[in-house]
């Protein structure tokens, strides 16, 4: 098997070489950020729905804070992030349960698709510290997520959506 060192010249003459490709077919393309073909819907989680409530206002946080729900929304098929999506979170936490009008609340994803909402820590509820989130804003096919923590110490849970189009 033959070594093969890369050093400052072969850099230098491998990018060249890519830079030029890319000019004679239209370099537009790496501006472009890389998308997912065939990327399938996120299928809504058993228990997931568990009390929901429609319409759930959007808030800056929920109660004092201290525990961080985020993840990501996207499009089905190419994986574009979707911005200006509403996204309702609610929890069994250290201030309510999850049934509570005070333990539920929205956010809206930003233009890279993303979202965070600070909320209370989540403690466990029927053995399992876990968090509900739903997408809910009629564009695209109503999503329910539950995911469940790994441990109840933790102070954030990440949950990730990817929309059908109705």
């Amino acid at each position: 098997m033959t070594a093969r060192l890369i050093n400052r010249r072969t850099l230098l003459a491998t990018g060249g070489a890519v830079l030029g490709a890319a000019a004679m077919t239209g370099g537009s393309r790496l501006i472009v950020p890389a998308r997912a073909k065939g990327l399938a819907p996120t299928p809504s989680m058993r228990g997931g729905s568990n009390n929901y409530r429609p319409g759930a206002p959007v808030v800056d946080r929920i109660g004092g804070g201290g525990f961080w729900m985020f993840g990501t929304v996207r499009r089905a098929g190419d994986g574009a992030p979707l911005a200006g999506q509403r996204i309702q979170i609610w929890a069994h936490t250290t201030e309510g349960h999850e049934r509570d009008l005070r333990s539920h609340g929205a956010t809206l994803t930003g233009a890279d698709g993303v979202f965070r909402l600070e909320m209370p820590q989540i403690v466990p509820a029927f053995g399992q510290p876990h968090g509900h989130l739903a997408y809910d804003s009629g564009d695209f096919e109503t999503v329910f997520l539950r995911p469940v923590m790994p441990s109840s110490r933790d102070t954030s849970l990440e949950a990730h959506f990817v929309l059908q189009p109705v």
